[in-house]
């Protein structure tokens, strides 16, 4: 059998000949490498031939020169010195006669012959010793040169060291613990623990002023030996804003709450009947705290959902949050796929506690972006079942009111909702929640009496209208806005005030039926405000 080794050792005739015997087609035409390949093809397809013409090409026996010993080398120089002066010996008694007359004329030259002979020796010595030295040298030189070449060569095929810092960067809302330290948390995970937690340390809270709730946009890098987290090593923004500025803001409780007074126009881009009535009868502000008061099945989420997407079309500087609590896990998703705004949510088959935790987190979130003078608005849905959150959560004070409500479980969902305000000089909270009635439990009647007049917009929804298959199923003679006359212009207030003095001799379901034909009948309000000369 051949091998390619071989083959490729043998000059291109003796190969011609191998292809000979193997029968390789045209194998004169063919280059040397062409026919070792051709031959190792015809050998694995027959390789029986090929071991009938193995034999007829034998290898040439490896010839090795016979290497001379040294002992070998100094018998042959011992017998070529005592040849010689055997032969000197014989030559001086031949010549003795003349030697004998000349020796005393020799004696002188033979001491100098001596000398020179020694200084001969001396100088072939240094000379040897020169050579070895520059030998040594020369050897080290090589040897110095060859351990930089492999330096060279494992520098040039090393795998290069990455610097992984500052190449991430992420964004969260910050949760301080009580240690000092604290987490960006990820809206992903609806603001709760979770494997995208960046670790901020106490110094930079320190150095930056931060407050639980501050959206930190910053660059991460990966954790090292045992650490969990990625740290945040540099801060870019805080609330969109640029860190040296956040310093100085004003905190949220010392800043100056107004009346609304710029309106959220819900009924021009994306309007609804929904919208359009809500825009004329219960106006909604910039900073407002709105109410939506309905019975089981009314519509109410529904109502929601039109409210963010007509905010989302026509103000889309106003940073939105739509904040489920105690909601079924299907209207959540219908609400992310459907409502241009940020969904967080606390399905029912959660906790009380995990509520309780989203909900403070997204408040807190919403103060720190008004402190810096952003129009924020939350969508509550809802906040009774919020307060029965809270109510499960606070530790028993000994005090309890009707209903099975303790007496100071009521102050943080309070809290919460009256947050929302128009902020003097920039910057606004609107908080539009939800209030269930008529449930059939005495909690959440009590809890509706303590929120009731709290806000400074109402919507009434209404059972029988809703009944009816009439959507949306709002009360309009029950629907107002305090100080609607700093929303709407002085035309459209006069013209509302009539309406609502012809409304209210009817009974809701009719006032709702004669306002959704007039409605339908027009393509916008103020189409609607001049038909009613007609």
């Amino acid at each position: 059998m051949f091998e390619i080794s071989d083959l490729k050792s043998k000059k291109l005739p003796e190969l011609q000949e191998i292809a000979k015997g193997l029968n390789v087609p045209k194998f004169k035409t063919l280059k040397k490498l062409d026919l070792v390949y051709q031959i190792l093809d015809l050998q694995a397809a027959n390789p029986k031939v090929a071991a009938t013409v193995a034999p007829s090409e034998p290898e040439k026996p490896k010839t090795k020169k016979p290497r001379i010993s040294r002992s070998k080398v100094e018998k042959q120089e011992e017998k070529d010195a005592s040849a010689k002066p055997s032969e000197t010996n014989e030559a001086q008694s031949n010549d003795s006669p003349k030697t004998n007359s000349n020796e005393q004329r020799n004696t002188k030259p033979r001491q100098k012959n001596n000398d020179n002979d020694t200084k001969r020796d001396n100088q072939k010595s240094s000379q040897q010793n020169k050579n070895q030295n520059n030998r040594k040298q020369n050897h080290s030189r090589n040897t110095h040169d060859k351990s930089n070449f492999d330096k060279d060569l494992k520098n040039r095929y090393k795998e290069p060291e990455y610097e992984f810092d500052s190449i991430i960067t992420s964004e969260g809302v910050l949760d301080i613990m009580q240690d000092g330290y604290g987490f960006l948390r990820s809206s992903d995970y609806n603001y709760l623990s979770s494997p995208d937690d960046i670790y901020v340390s106490q110094s930079q809270i320190r150095l930056f002023g931060l407050k639980p709730g501050d959206t930190v946009l910053g660059n991460v890098r990966p954790p090292k030996e045992g650490e969990k987290y990625f740290p945040l090593i540099k801060v870019n923004k805080i609330n969109g804003i640029d860190p040296q500025v956040v310093r100085d803001r004003v905190s949220f409780e010392h800043l100056t709450p107004l009346f609304p007074r710029e309106k959220f126009n819900l009924a021009e881009k994306q309007s609804t009947i929904s919208t359009r009535i809500i825009d004329l009868f219960s106006p909604i502000g910039k900073g407002q705290r709105g109410m939506i008061v309905s019975q089981p099945k009314t519509g109410k989420t529904m109502l929601l959902k039109d409210i963010a997407n007509g905010i989302a079309a026509n103000h889309p500087e106003v940073y939105q949050i739509i904040l489920l609590i105690d909601e079924r896990p299907e209207e959540v998703t219908d609400m992310q796929r459907n409502v241009r705004g940020e969904v967080v949510a606390s399905t029912f088959d959660k906790e009380a506690s995990e509520h309780v935790r989203v909900a403070n987190i997204v408040l807190e979130k919403a103060k720190r972006l008004v402190e810096c003078g952003h129009d924020v608005v939350i969508l509550l849905d809802s906040i009774t079942r919020l307060a029965r959150a809270y109510n499960t959560v606070q530790p028993a004070s000994g005090k309890v009111l009707s209903g099975g409500v303790d007496a100071n479980a009521l102050h943080k969902p309070k809290r919460f909702f009256g947050a929302a305000r128009n902020i003097e000089n920039g910057g606004s909270l609107s908080i539009i929640a939800t209030a269930l009635t008529e449930t059939g439990s005495k909690m959440d009647e009590v809890i509706f009496e303590e929120f009731k007049g709290t806000g400074n917009m109402e919507l009434q929804l209404d059972r029988k209208i809703a009944n009816r298959r009439i959507f949306p199923a709002i009360d309009l003679t029950s629907s107002s806005t305090r100080r609607d006359d700093l929303l709407l212009d002085e035309n459209t207030l006069q013209r509302m005030w009539i309406m609502r003095k012809y409304l209210a001799d009817m009974n809701p379901v009719e006032a709702m039926e004669f306002i959704e034909q007039r409605f339908k009948q027009t393509k916008n309000n103020e189409e609607f405000l001049m038909t009613m000369n007609q």
